[in-house]
């Protein structure tokens, strides 16, 4: 049985018979002596997205699940189901829309990389890449003898994510994006 102090995010967990995502995790030292450290863990309901908040002690306890994490390929979007593909044994997954949220900007087709995290031959979440390599599709045009400096612009890219890039950058460009923050990271 995990405790409290051992959850990392993105790791599932049951909380009263439903599975539950570590999206955020916080630890908390208190001043007084003696105190124990708590720690502040947000979830999300896997599936269905339901938010949850807790504070919680390092004695405190969750329930054991059998948890695969399988790598897998981006196939295809059919409305507003993803079918992802198993990189092993070619098996296929679905997974809908709203067990994505906050992900959908970052799914190119053919995509590779994935992990899904699959429970009773379930898949409940995916979990993206560090970073992601994304054309630049829209954005203004470059400014001459613009510099690295910090002074930034928006661009789209094909999935519609915007993020903030360097002024030199032109549309058609490849970046590198970090899935975690949504920054550019750098030119691919």
């Amino acid at each position: 049985m995990p405790a409290a102090n051992e959850l990392k995010k993105g790791q599932i967990v049951e909380i009263n018979g439903h599975y539950y995502q570590v999206k955020n995790f916080e630890a908390k030292s208190p001043s007084s002596r003696g105190a124990q450290t708590l720690y502040k863990i947000r979830f999300n309901q896997v599936p269905g997205g339901r938010k949850l908040e807790g504070s919680y002690t390092a004695n405190d306890q969750f329930p054991q699940i059998d948890m695969q994490r399988r790598e897998a390929s981006f196939l295809y979007r059919d409305g507003n189901l993803f079918t992802f593909m198993d990189s092993e044994d070619y098996s296929q997954y679905t997974l809908g829309g709203e067990e994505l949220e906050g992900q959908l900007e970052y799914l190119l087709d053919g995509m590779e990389g994935i992990v899904l995290l699959i429970v009773d031959d379930q898949p409940l979440a995916m979990e993206l890449p560090q970073s992601v390599v994304m054309e630049v599709v829209e954005t203004s045009p470059a400014i001459k003898g613009a510099t690295a400096a910090a002074r930034t612009k928006l661009a789209k890219t094909p999935t519609g994510l915007e993020v903030q890039v360097p002024e030199y950058l032109e549309q058609g460009e490849m970046i590198k994006i970090n899935t975690e923050t949504g920054k550019f990271m750098s030119r691919a």
